[in-house]
């Protein structure tokens, strides 16, 4: 039988939904035992939220200071000791999970499976190549812990309803002193968070200008969705890196994605291929971005977009 260790991602107090992801990932897996770690200075309130999702049978909290805020030197070696006696280990593909997981797979002494997308056995996974436009069969040895990483955007969430016990462990390992926290920097926003949005307005060059982004702004805002940007957008200084999405930006799969201003790069398409529907809207009729495009809309954005506006009411 699998029996799998989740790496949970949270951050003030709040379970990142990309764990719910890797719990999903994790059940496709036949007969498979989940657990999930909380590392935290007071795990229990993460803890909570993780014992809630269904298929989750026990959460481990590991409750040290030096968690406060999450660093891979920390977690990685206690991680490690957990890890004995599971043949999985999962963290979700988000910063820190991209941060955390080769750690784990380096103490263990084994290769990381990065981006599942797919489970085709117990180790056994699909992942994407080249940008998303090939996908790979990745086979990990069967006498070794599988490390791997969960590509979120290929995933559904579990659902709540489940009842796991929540067990207090101590992993009896002494932490590395030679990592230590800062700052943490982030934007703030009322508006939902890109990277689990279910409906996304991105602009790209096409917009033109920082103080012309307000029009993407605005149409988000009447539709409840988050804002994202193509990485022309940000290179040109029309907004912060953190709304970048694609290759090197944010991996995501709304059920909407209006696409202004955006031409297509495949780079940004890889960022946004899960996408439930896909509407562009972009005065060059011949863009690569109307080819995946379930809606197109060909003209000028800055005459389409009042309009639409509108007629949302």
């Amino acid at each position: 039988m699998s029996k799998i260790l989740i790496i949970a991602d949270h951050l003030g107090g709040t379970l990142n939904p990309a764990v719910a992801k890797c719990v999903t990932a994790a059940r496709a897996i036949d007969g498979a035992q989940i657990h999930i770690a909380v590392f935290a200075d007071q795990p229990d309130t993460v803890a909570t939220q993780a014992a809630a999702l269904d298929g989750v049978g026990k959460v481990l909290a590991v409750a040290n200071p030096a968690h406060a805020n999450l660093l891979a030197q920390a977690v990685a070696p206690q991680v490690a000791k957990l890890a004995e006696g599971y043949s999985h280990v999962f963290g979700p593909s988000t910063t820190f999970g991209k941060d955390v997981m080769p750690c784990i797979a380096a103490l263990l002494g084994v290769a990381q499976v990065s981006d599942v997308m797919g489970v085709e056995s117990s180790h056994v996974f699909t992942r994407p190549i080249y940008a998303g436009n090939a996908i790979v069969t990745v086979k990990a040895p069967a006498d070794q812990t599988v490390v791997a990483t969960i590509r979120a955007a290929s995933w559904s969430s579990a659902s709540d309803g489940g009842k796991a016990s929540v067990e207090a462990v101590d992993p009896g390992v002494d932490l590395p002193g030679h990592t230590r926290f800062v700052e943490l920097r982030q934007g703030k926003s009322d508006r939902p968070d890109l990277a689990s949005a279910p409906r996304v307005v991105s602009g790209g060059r096409g917009v033109g200008s920082k103080e012309n982004f307000d029009i993407v702004y605005s149409l988000a805002d009447k539709l409840g969705a988050a804002v994202g940007a193509s990485r022309a957008a940000v290179d040109a200084g029309y907004v912060p890196n953190e709304l970048q999405v694609g290759q090197t930006g944010k991996i995501i799969a709304p059920e909407l994605y209006v696409a202004v201003g955006i031409s297509g790069a495949i780079q940004h398409l890889t960022g946004i291929k899960d996408a439930g529907t896909i509407v562009a809207i972009n005065k060059d009729a011949d863009a690569p971005i109307f080819e995946v495009a379930d809606i197109g809309l060909v003209g000028d954005l800055f005459k389409l977009l009042p309009e639409l506006e509108a007629a949302l009411g």
